[in-house]
């Protein structure tokens, strides 16, 4: 049954939250043919990855979703029949006291973020009464196991991937103006949080027997890895050249391109909750830089997640695999051994990553999991 759904989605780190926002956004409309306004407070940052939508416009429709400036609420709001609550943001009193008006409660669903900890499926579903007010919302936990509410995964992604051909690949790069794959090349993907130690890894790039081209997203890793390059490389444009190393600094892409690039990389250091999980999709060996967290909290969690990720490997390829995650994590140096460890697994981590995602594949997707809860309470 169609239903109405109100996304509620504040921006901390510019592209996470909004990432797995937008993505939910599209499933629930294109998948499950659901009626979606999402609620952005700040839609310069989304253009970036959704470039239809245009920042100035507080009000637009992308793709068949109602977007809306969240500060921009009418007094007379009309509350959806779904209403999520992403990442712990907080709803405008003004929605609130509008809930309150319905004379159905709409479902309110806390979206939680993503963890690999075991105490999410003890979570997952338990109501979260208003401390003040006559309203329930339910926590709603993704989660890589059974009794969470699993990963966003599209209908027709699994079959995408497959398809994606040599040839396929080869236009892709071509209509992004990403460089041709040179022969023996490694190509890698970074996408990292400013804690990462981004100019270690390029010394130790630096050092490679094979050429390297390296595609980094404009931000301040691009500006790091050009200071560190500038006085002693050549540069032309955003193509650094360094020795075998070429950096190719490209602007941030719409979500489908983000995946086809992942696609077309041999390793994918990705950041956050939303490109974690389509690398992981992407099938490459990946290279997670979590979310730092106060008092060391992202340990556990990069820790829980590495446990189950490395359940089946052997234990020499599952020590480079937590030896690296720990490494580009800040707990340890990240070196040329490291580096080289971790690359000599390449192949034996990729058919690692295909059962993986058949295990992962055995979930409901978190799209579907929402619409099945929403409509057993509707």
């Amino acid at each position: 049954m169609q239903r109405r759904w109100d996304i509620f989605c504040t921006i901390i780190d510019n592209f996470g939250d909004i990432g797995v926002c937008w993505r939910l956004a599209r499933q629930l409309t294109q998948d499950h043919h659901q009626t979606v306004r999402l609620w952005v407070d700040d839609l310069a940052s989304f253009s970036c990855i959704a470039p239809d939508v245009n920042p100035e416009i507080q009000r637009q429709v992308v793709q068949g979703i109602e977007i809306c400036h969240w500060q921009c609420m009418p007094a007379e709001i009309m509350p959806a029949e779904v209403v999520i609550e992403a990442f712990a943001c907080e709803l405008p009193d003004v929605y609130v006291a509008a809930l309150l008006q319905r004379k159905k409660q709409p479902v309110w669903i806390n979206l939680e973020y993503l963890s690999a900890e075991p105490w999410v499926t003890q979570c997952h579903g338990l109501p979260s009464p208003h401390p003040s007010l006559p309203l329930i919302k339910t926590f709603f936990f993704p989660g890589f196991v059974q009794g969470t509410g699993g990963l966003l995964r599209e209908k027709n992604l699994i079959a995408q991937r497959s398809a994606f051909s040599t040839i396929a690949e080869c236009e892709f790069l071509q209509r992004k103006g990403l460089l041709a794959r040179k022969p023996g090349e490694i190509r890698i993907s970074l996408f990292c949080y400013d804690t990462a130690p981004v100019t270690k890894l390029i010394r130790i790039l630096f050092e490679s027997s094979k050429p390297v081209l390296l595609i980094v997203p404009e931000g301040s890793a691009a500006g790091s890895i050009a200071s560190l390059l500038n006085n002693s490389s050549s540069q032309t444009g955003k193509l650094i050249q360094h020795g075998q190393l070429t950096v190719q600094i490209i602007p941030f892409m719409e979500q489908t391109d983000y995946d086809r690039l992942l696609w077309s990389c041999d390793f994918n250091f990705v950041r956050g909750e939303d490109s974690f999980v389509r690398a992981q999709w992407a099938g490459s060996p990946f290279i997670w830089n979590i979310y730092p967290q106060a008092e060391g909290a992202h340990w556990k969690k990069l820790d829980a997640f590495l446990d189950l990720y490395t359940a089946n490997m052997p234990e020499d390829m599952a020590d480079a695999v937590r030896e690296i995650g720990a490494c580009w994590n800040g707990k340890y140096e990240i070196n040329s051994a490291i580096w080289l460890n971790f690359l000599f697994f390449r192949e034996s981590i990729t058919q690692h990553n295909k059962s993986w995602v058949r295990q992962l594949f055995e979930q409901v997707d978190l799209a579907s999991s929402l619409v099945k809860f929403a409509e057993n309470r509707l």
